[in-house]
């Protein structure tokens, strides 16, 4: 029936034979057009009606398939109107075009596995969306690994479609991965690196990290199959290659479970015989504190004779591991500690120095000093 309204229209058609092939074409543009816009009114409705469900999953399918269909029935477009072209004018087009169809098909629904994937995992970490995110690291690593296989197949699919042995092209990839091996030593060492940290998880996204061996410290940002990103303490991103983790001492101040409070007091030695008592209003004070972990070690003990006070310590740890919340508690300590020391009459010590200036006898005279050279010429 299409085919016979199609004869009837060019029974009209006002110029030449050989130009007849323009209705056709134009009204599979114009049908094509009409396919996409109906085809985004539909998921535009689709996407208000799934949006008042709980279930996210059926949201990402809808929102990864919209902008690859669209550019599917624009690719079908296309190839209908370059077949009706072919046919009448007696080209050989879709000896071009049919390969490239394929092969638009195929990178459109690669298209679409990978934006699925990236919605997956995004979804996956948010905690709005599910009731247990995961952790990032842990989905960036393995949506990293879907996408790569995706593509892979993708381009293994694309070269048999043209005519490429699969086999052939995996034997090569064999014998010339020696070769790149080689050449791409340290890129395969840091992609290593980097599958070695999704691995062991010495550190996440978010984690604050230092390496006693290297000048390195900051906050993880991200974390690549080449290299990391670190933001350091003064807001500078820092690359760091992910082979250097491997050769180097990481800490990860981040899952320390408590924070230390030591801090050596010294006070005069005109106080010394109020030390002892001082020490013991110390160490009670420690103990009732709310903030300090009661489970950890609690030290308070006399240390050294200082060159100008006598010095005691305090070993404790604090309940908190927040940096600023820990900052209030170390200064809430150390200003009760001075508190205690000067309610017992004592005072803390500061750098002093006594000087003894021996005493003359009576009747002697000073020293007489001889006058310089210069003075008797």
């Amino acid at each position: 029936m299409w085919q016979e309204f199609i004869d009837q229209l060019l029974l009209y058609w006002p110029f030449g034979p050989e130009t007849r092939w323009v209705i056709p074409v134009f009204l599979i543009v114009f049908l094509t057009m009409l396919t996409n816009y109906l085809s985004n009114r539909m998921f535009g409705k689709l996407h208000d009606k799934l949006a008042r469900t709980r279930n996210i999953w059926d949201d990402l399918l809808l929102d990864s398939a919209r902008r690859p269909v669209a550019a599917l029935v624009w690719v079908f477009g296309a190839g209908w109107a370059l077949e009706v072209i072919d046919r009448r004018t007696g080209t050989h087009l879709m000896d071009v075009a049919e390969p490239l169809r394929r092969m638009a098909v195929i990178l459109l629904i690669t298209w679409f596995l990978v934006r699925l994937i990236k919605g997956a995992e995004q979804a996956l970490v948010s905690p709005e969306k599910v009731k247990a995110p995961m952790d990032l690291t842990t989905a960036s690593a393995i949506g990293k690994l879907l996408r790569l296989s995706v593509i892979i197949t993708a381009v293994l699919v694309v070269l048999q479609s043209f005519g490429y042995s699969i086999s052939g092209v995996l034997a090569f990839g064999g014998i010339g991965g020696i070769a790149v091996g080689f050449a791409a030593k340290d890129l395969l060492s840091n992609f290593f690196g980097g599958l070695m940290i999704y691995l062991d998880r010495p550190f996440k996204v978010g984690d604050w990290i230092r390496s006693p061996d290297q000048n390195i410290e900051g906050t993880v940002e991200d974390i690549g199959w080449r290299q990391t990103r670190i933001r350091t303490f003064d807001k500078r991103p820092l690359y760091v290659p992910n082979a250097t983790f491997a050769s180097i001492s990481v800490e990860n101040p981040s899952r320390m479970t408590h924070r230390r409070i030591y801090e050596t007091v010294g006070v005069r030695y005109d106080d010394i015989q109020k030390v002892e008592r001082i020490i013991d209003d110390v160490r009670q004070m420690l103990a009732g504190h709310p903030e300090i972990d009661q489970t950890q070690t609690l030290m308070v003990n006399f240390n050294a004779f200082g060159p100008s006070s006598l010095d005691f310590f305090l070993y404790t740890f604090t309940r908190t591991v927040n940096w600023e919340h820990f900052h209030k508690v170390k200064q809430d300590v150390l200003l009760k500690v001075a508190d205690i020391i000067d309610a017992h009459g004592a005072e803390i010590a500061y750098p002093t120095r006594t000087l003894h200036l021996a005493s003359m006898p009576e009747g002697a005279a000073p020293a007489v000093q001889p006058e310089p050279a210069a003075a008797k010429s």
